[in-house]
Protein backbone atom coordinates (compact mmCIF):
# COMPACT_ATOMS: atom_id res chain seq x y z
CA UNK A 1 0.00 0.00 0.00
CA UNK A 2 1.29 3.12 -1.32
CA UNK A 3 -0.24 5.57 1.67
CA UNK A 4 -1.84 5.08 4.69
CA UNK A 5 -5.25 6.54 5.44
CA UNK A 6 -5.78 7.27 8.84
CA UNK A 7 -8.72 8.58 11.28
CA UNK A 8 -9.51 11.72 11.89
CA UNK A 9 -9.82 13.09 15.71
CA UNK A 10 -14.19 12.87 15.39
CA UNK A 11 -13.52 9.29 14.69
CA UNK A 12 -11.03 8.50 17.12
CA UNK A 13 -13.33 9.99 19.59
CA UNK A 14 -16.48 7.79 18.47
CA UNK A 15 -14.40 4.94 18.55
CA UNK A 16 -13.32 5.43 22.26
CA UNK A 17 -16.62 6.11 23.11
CA UNK A 18 -18.15 3.58 21.88
CA UNK A 19 -15.52 1.08 23.36
CA UNK A 20 -16.63 1.28 26.63
CA UNK A 21 -19.70 -0.29 25.76
CA UNK A 22 -17.76 -3.51 25.22
CA UNK A 23 -16.55 -5.59 28.14
CA UNK A 24 -12.92 -6.48 28.12
CA UNK A 25 -13.01 -9.71 27.13
CA UNK A 26 -10.68 -11.12 23.90
CA UNK A 27 -14.15 -12.64 22.40
CA UNK A 28 -14.97 -9.02 21.61
CA UNK A 29 -12.55 -8.19 18.80
CA UNK A 30 -14.64 -9.06 16.01
CA UNK A 31 -17.80 -7.27 17.27
CA UNK A 32 -15.70 -4.23 18.24
CA UNK A 33 -14.14 -4.79 14.57
CA UNK A 34 -18.18 -4.53 13.44
CA UNK A 35 -18.93 -2.25 15.04
CA UNK A 36 -16.19 0.07 14.07
CA UNK A 37 -16.21 -0.55 10.51
CA UNK A 38 -20.19 -0.08 10.14
CA UNK A 39 -19.71 3.24 11.67
CA UNK A 40 -16.50 4.34 10.24
CA UNK A 41 -16.19 2.40 6.72
CA UNK A 42 -13.09 0.89 7.15
CA UNK A 43 -10.51 -0.18 10.24
CA UNK A 44 -7.56 2.84 10.58
CA UNK A 45 -4.55 1.82 11.78
CA UNK A 46 -5.27 4.02 14.71
CA UNK A 47 -8.72 2.49 15.27
CA UNK A 48 -6.93 -1.33 15.27
CA UNK A 49 -4.47 -0.04 18.33
CA UNK A 50 -7.00 1.39 20.64
CA UNK A 51 -9.21 -2.16 19.79
CA UNK A 52 -5.92 -4.20 21.10
CA UNK A 53 -5.28 -1.16 23.84
CA UNK A 54 -9.11 -1.66 25.37
CA UNK A 55 -9.12 -5.68 25.21
CA UNK A 56 -5.38 -5.82 26.50
CA UNK A 57 -3.93 -7.59 23.15
CA UNK A 58 -1.66 -6.68 21.34
CA UNK A 59 -2.23 -4.64 18.00
CA UNK A 60 -0.58 -7.26 15.42
CA UNK A 61 -3.08 -10.22 17.02
CA UNK A 62 -6.03 -7.71 16.50
CA UNK A 63 -4.92 -6.86 12.75
CA UNK A 64 -4.54 -10.81 12.72
CA UNK A 65 -8.00 -11.03 13.08
CA UNK A 66 -9.29 -8.30 11.17
CA UNK A 67 -7.22 -9.50 8.03
CA UNK A 68 -8.52 -12.75 8.91
CA UNK A 69 -12.14 -11.61 7.40
CA UNK A 70 -12.64 -10.21 3.90
CA UNK A 71 -15.58 -8.42 5.44
CA UNK A 72 -13.00 -5.91 7.04
CA UNK A 73 -11.80 -2.70 4.87
CA UNK A 74 -7.87 -1.03 5.68
CA UNK A 75 -8.93 1.87 3.90
CA UNK A 76 -11.84 4.03 3.46
CA UNK A 77 -14.22 3.64 0.85
CA UNK A 78 -13.81 6.21 -2.15
CA UNK A 79 -16.44 8.37 -3.33
CA UNK A 80 -17.70 5.87 -6.03
CA UNK A 81 -16.87 2.32 -5.44
CA UNK A 82 -16.73 0.16 -7.77
CA UNK A 83 -17.71 -3.59 -7.58
CA UNK A 84 -16.46 -6.36 -10.38
CA UNK A 85 -18.20 -9.12 -10.25
CA UNK A 86 -16.28 -12.41 -10.41
CA UNK A 87 -18.65 -15.38 -10.23
CA UNK A 88 -18.92 -17.82 -12.21
CA UNK A 89 -20.75 -16.77 -15.41
CA UNK A 90 -18.73 -13.21 -15.08
CA UNK A 91 -15.26 -15.01 -14.43
CA UNK A 92 -15.87 -17.06 -17.71
CA UNK A 93 -17.28 -14.02 -19.96
CA UNK A 94 -13.74 -12.07 -19.00
CA UNK A 95 -14.68 -10.59 -15.33
CA UNK A 96 -10.73 -11.08 -14.24
CA UNK A 97 -10.12 -8.80 -17.27
CA UNK A 98 -12.59 -5.94 -16.55
CA UNK A 99 -10.78 -5.67 -13.15
CA UNK A 100 -7.68 -5.76 -14.54
CA UNK A 101 -9.14 -2.79 -16.54
CA UNK A 102 -10.42 -1.06 -13.85
CA UNK A 103 -7.19 -1.38 -11.60
CA UNK A 104 -4.88 -0.44 -14.56
CA UNK A 105 -7.29 3.22 -15.27
CA UNK A 106 -7.21 3.76 -11.54
CA UNK A 107 -3.75 2.50 -10.47
CA UNK A 108 -5.05 0.89 -8.12
CA UNK A 109 -5.49 -2.59 -7.03
CA UNK A 110 -8.63 -4.53 -5.70
CA UNK A 111 -9.51 -3.80 -2.07
CA UNK A 112 -7.79 -0.22 -2.80
CA UNK A 113 -8.51 3.24 -3.20
CA UNK A 114 -7.12 6.18 -5.08
CA UNK A 115 -5.12 8.60 -3.14
CA UNK A 116 -7.50 11.21 -4.09
CA UNK A 117 -9.98 9.06 -2.48
CA UNK A 118 -12.43 8.85 -5.65
CA UNK A 119 -12.54 5.38 -6.73
CA UNK A 120 -12.24 2.39 -4.61
CA UNK A 121 -12.20 -1.34 -6.48
CA UNK A 122 -13.45 -4.05 -4.90
CA UNK A 123 -14.10 -8.14 -6.37
CA UNK A 124 -17.51 -9.69 -5.43
CA UNK A 125 -18.33 -13.33 -5.45
CA UNK A 126 -21.82 -12.78 -7.31
CA UNK A 127 -24.30 -10.23 -7.63
CA UNK A 128 -27.04 -12.08 -9.36
CA UNK A 129 -27.20 -10.96 -12.51
CA UNK A 130 -25.39 -13.87 -14.44
CA UNK A 131 -27.72 -12.78 -17.62
CA UNK A 132 -25.91 -9.51 -18.04
CA UNK A 133 -21.78 -10.48 -17.74
CA UNK A 134 -19.98 -9.74 -16.98
CA UNK A 135 -20.95 -7.34 -14.68
CA UNK A 136 -19.55 -4.63 -12.46
CA UNK A 137 -21.74 -2.23 -10.24
CA UNK A 138 -20.56 1.51 -9.87
CA UNK A 139 -21.89 3.12 -6.68
CA UNK A 140 -25.44 1.76 -7.51
CA UNK A 141 -25.53 1.42 -10.99
CA UNK A 142 -25.16 -1.88 -12.01
CA UNK A 143 -23.34 -2.25 -15.71
CA UNK A 144 -23.81 -5.87 -17.79
CA UNK A 145 -22.14 -7.19 -20.92
CA UNK A 146 -19.17 -4.83 -19.74
CA UNK A 147 -16.31 -4.62 -22.45
CA UNK A 148 -13.06 -3.58 -21.50
CA UNK A 149 -13.25 -0.58 -23.09
CA UNK A 150 -16.53 0.33 -21.47
CA UNK A 151 -13.95 1.00 -18.16
CA UNK A 152 -12.34 3.68 -19.54
CA UNK A 153 -15.87 5.73 -20.99
CA UNK A 154 -17.08 4.83 -16.96
CA UNK A 155 -14.12 6.09 -15.42
CA UNK A 156 -13.85 9.11 -17.88
CA UNK A 157 -17.43 9.94 -17.41
CA UNK A 158 -16.88 10.83 -13.81
CA UNK A 159 -13.45 12.78 -14.12
CA UNK A 160 -15.80 15.03 -16.31
CA UNK A 161 -18.35 15.82 -13.94
CA UNK A 162 -16.15 15.96 -11.23
CA UNK A 163 -14.64 18.74 -13.37
CA UNK A 164 -17.62 20.21 -14.23
CA UNK A 165 -18.60 20.68 -10.40
CA UNK A 166 -15.35 22.00 -10.05
CA UNK A 167 -16.09 24.98 -12.84
CA UNK A 168 -19.07 24.96 -11.00
CA UNK A 169 -17.90 26.12 -7.55
CA UNK A 170 -15.19 28.93 -9.10
CA UNK A 171 -17.64 30.30 -11.18
CA UNK A 172 -19.85 30.30 -7.76
CA UNK A 173 -16.85 31.75 -6.02
CA UNK A 174 -15.90 35.08 -8.49
CA UNK A 175 -19.70 35.64 -8.26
Amino acid sequence: MDHEFSADEETLKDIASELTRFEIKRSNVIPILQMIQERHAYLAPEAIRMVAEHLGMAACEVYGVATFYNQFRFQPPGKHQIKVCLGTACHVKGGDIILENFERKLGISEGQTTPDREFSIDRVACVGCCALAPVAIVDETVYGKVAPSKVEGLILGFEIEKEKEERRKQRDESN
